[in-house]
C-alpha cells in the first residue's frame, strides 16, 4: 500500500509554504508522496475576483513542487467533484492500493465545520493538521474540533496513522513558513500571466501525468 498525503486548495498561487508543509508531513507521517489537489473552484471562495485561471494555478503548483515527492493533479476537474467529501469517496474507490490522509493547516480546521459534509470527510480518511501562527486558538475552539476532540491521536504515533480507527486526527507542529498566497497576490496581482502566457506551461498542464 502506498501512503499518500492529500493537500487540497486553490494554489492561487502555489508557494513555498505549501511545499514546506508537504515536506514536513512526508517526514512526520512516513508518506511516499503528497498529492496537491488543485481545485477547479473552491466552493467557499465562490465569487472571488482574484482567482487565477486553473491552468496558471496548475503551472505554478508544478513549478513549486519540482524535485520533490509531490504530485500535482487536477483530478477534481476530471472527476467533476465539487466538494472534498465527494473527491475523497471517489479516490478511495479508484485507488484501493493507496492509503490516504488529508492534510490541512490549522486555519482550515478553524473553519472545517463550514465544509460540505465535513463529518463524512473525517470518517473517510485520517486528518493531519499542521499548526499555523495565529490560528491555533481558533482551531481548538471551533465546532469541528469539539466534535473531533475524542478522535485526537498522539503526535508521537503519527507514523502509525494507517492503523487508526476513524475518525482520527493528529496535530503536527513544525517551524512555520509565513508565506501567504493573499500577500503574494497583493504584491503581484498579475502573477498568473507569467504562466498563462507561457505556451509550454499550458501544454505541460494539459499533459500532467498521474491521477
Amino acid at each position: 500500500m502506498s501512503r499518500i498525503g492529500l493537500l487540497g486548495g486553490s494554489f492561487n498561487p502555489a508557494h513555498r509554504g505549501h511545499r514546506a508543509l508537504s515536506l514536513h508531513a512526508l517526514r512526520a507521517l512516513g508518506l511516499d508522496e503528497v498529492w496537491w489537489l488543485v481545485s477547479p473552484g473552491n466552493p467557499l471562495k465562490a465569487g472571488a475576483t482574484d482567482m487565477a485561471p486553473f491552468a496558471a494555478r496548475m503551472a505554478s503548483a508544478r513549478a513549486m513542487a519540482r524535485h520533490a515527492p509531490i504530485r500535482v493533479t487536477g483530478i477534481e476537474r476530471r472527476l467533476k467533484t465539487r466538494y472534498t467529501a465527494d473527491t475523497l469517496t471517489r479516490l478511495v474507490r479508484l485507488f484501493p492500493k493507496h492509503d490516504f490522509i488529508w492534510l490541512m493547516g490549522a486555519d482550515n480546521l478553524a473553519g472545517f465545520h463550514r465544509w460540505e459534509r465535513w463529518r463524512v470527510i473525517a470518517n473517510t480518511v485520517p486528518i493531519a493538521v499542521i499548526a499555523r501562527p495565529g490560528y491555533d486558538r481558533d482551531a481548538h475552539a471551533g465546532p469541528a474540533m469539539g466534535w473531533l476532540r475524542h478522535a485526537l491521536m498522539p503526535a508521537r504515533q503519527a507514523r502509525h496513522w494507517t492503523e487508526w480507527r476513524l475518525p482520527a486526527l493528529v496535530l503536527l507542529r513544525f517551524r512555520p513558513d509565513p508565506t501567504s498566497a493573499t500577500r503574494l497576490r497583493a504584491a503581484d496581482p498579475a502573477w498568473h500571466r507569467r504562466y498563462s502566457l507561457n505556451r509550454r506551461s499550458r501544454v505541460a498542464t494539459r499533459l500532467s501525468p498521474g491521477p
